[in-house]
């Protein structure tokens, strides 16, 4: 009794959460006693280039540079942006040549204006924002405060950007780079000892690093995340899987801290959930489930790979791939068993999915995923399907659609646990 009314308690707080909506539950949560930041404005002046952002109040600021690709990093408190991010996004300059180009040359747009080919902000950890910007030249920060307006109407946050030697900015981001990166974002979470499988759902991008963004605004981690709330839900209520979420908020976390989360509860199975974007092809649609491998599969696979694995540098991380604690246990044995199961979840997945939706032509596919890379943990990639097509959005938007395809998702988890345990010869004939 005690851990059917723990599960329902669970269960009740997940429904709550959703209730008007995501995006509104967690503005009304920060707006109490956080500055607000209303507006921004990109200017040059010759060398110079200064974005400023309108506050509610001053704030504490700090600021570094990055290179490959070059950024500009700034950290602040807390700040509730009620700004479209849309207003960030541009391209890059040329190709450098740089194994590691400009991010928003990767994602193919044009630069802003001056040295700011692209900017983005947000959550970096709890009470903690971040701005970063991409460059076009080396810079250095020639100009960093936040000060009230006159009149005492709100203040003002300014960053100034001189250009500068390339030379010169690559000594600064060195000296940058000698402090470790920040990796956590919220307290890794705790599990009760419990005959349940423990479930690992990964709610992809979050906080500063948006993802794919529609052509109606709409964001991919706020899809993600509202499906993986769901997922949890329903999982939850099926008392058959222990669950846990590597973010239960719109918060930016690394990579490898979602892969150190899903490996500190001992999980049984880890899913990470995205959803794709095709800028130059509306026509390809569907889902896809990935899993890890050396080698990409195809293009395709090696393509959505390169986008994913740039959610560390997107939210103004070195980007480096961080082996830390599994390098002393990636033994092979160990490694291939996990890959086995690995695909094993992901057929399952695809037979399930095909009852309630369309699959991409090619719905299995595998690359290198960082965060699949889990040496001990079972791990699938989730791609709900393509913002950039007109079918797939409207299903991904869609309620309905929504507690279908949750449904069919958490049928495949159980199934597959089911298979592992001798429960059922083939997991898909439950469906």
């Amino acid at each position: 009794m005690v851990a059917l009314a723990s599960r329902l308690i669970r269960i009740f707080a997940l429904a709550l959460s959703m209730l008007g909506g995501i995006a509104g539950s967690l503005d009304l949560a920060r707006a109490q006693g956080v500055p607000v930041a209303s507006a921004v404005d990109l200017q040059t002046a010759g060398e110079l280039t200064r974005l400023v952002f309108d506050l509610s109040e001053p704030v504490s600021v700090s600021g570094h540079v990055l290179a490959a690709p070059d950024r500009v990093v700034v950290d602040l408190p807390e700040v509730s942006f009620k700004i479209d991010p849309g207003k960030g996004q541009g391209v890059a300059p040329a190709k450098t040549g740089n194994r590691r180009n400009q991010i928003g040359q990767m994602q193919g747009a044009k630069p802003l204006l001056g040295a700011v080919a692209a900017y983005r902000f947000g959550l970096v950890a709890a009470a903690k924002s971040r701005i970063v910007i991409d460059l076009t030249h080396p810079v250095r920060i020639h100009r960093l405060l936040s000060e009230p307006q006159q009149g005492g109407k709100g203040a003002r946050l300014v960053i100034e950007l001189a250009k500068i030697e390339r030379s010169q900015f690559l000594a600064e981001a060195a000296k940058s780079a000698q402090s470790k990166p920040l990796m956590s974002s919220q307290p890794t979470p705790t599990v009760e000892p419990s005959a349940l499988p423990v479930v690992v759902l990964d709610a992809g991008h979050g906080g500063i690093d948006t993802g794919a963004n529609a052509p109606n605004g709409v964001l991919e981690k706020d899809i993600v995340f509202d499906f993986t709330r769901n997922l949890a839900a329903r999982l939850e209520m099926g008392g058959k899987v222990k669950v846990i979420l590597t973010r239960d908020t719109d918060v930016f976390v690394a990579l490898g801290e979602r892969v150190r989360r899903a490996r500190a509860v001992g999980a049984a199975l880890f899913i990470s959930v995205h959803a794709d974007t095709l800028s130059n092809d509306g026509s390809v649609s569907g889902a896809t489930v990935y899993t890890v491998s050396d080698r990409a599969s195809d293009a395709e696979a090696a393509r959505v790979a390169e986008k994913e694995n740039q959610s560390d540098i997107l939210g103004g991380l070195d980007g480096s791939e961080d082996q830390g604690d599994v390098s002393d246990i990636l033994f092979d044995l160990t490694r291939r068993e996990t890959r086995a199961y690995s695909h094993v979840f992901a057929r399952t997945l695809v037979g399930y999915w095909q009852d309630i939706g369309s699959l991409n032509k090619n719905p299995h596919r595998s690359a290198g995923f960082r965060v699949l890379k889990a040496p001990d943990v079972p791990s699938v990639l989730l791609e709900l399907g393509y913002l950039s097509s007109r079918n797939d959005l409207a299903s991904l938007t869609a309620p309905q659609w929504r507690d279908k395809a949750t449904d069919r998702v958490a049928r495949a988890v159980e199934g597959f646990f089911m298979e592992r345990t001798g429960g059922v010869t083939k997991a898909v004939t439950d469906r």
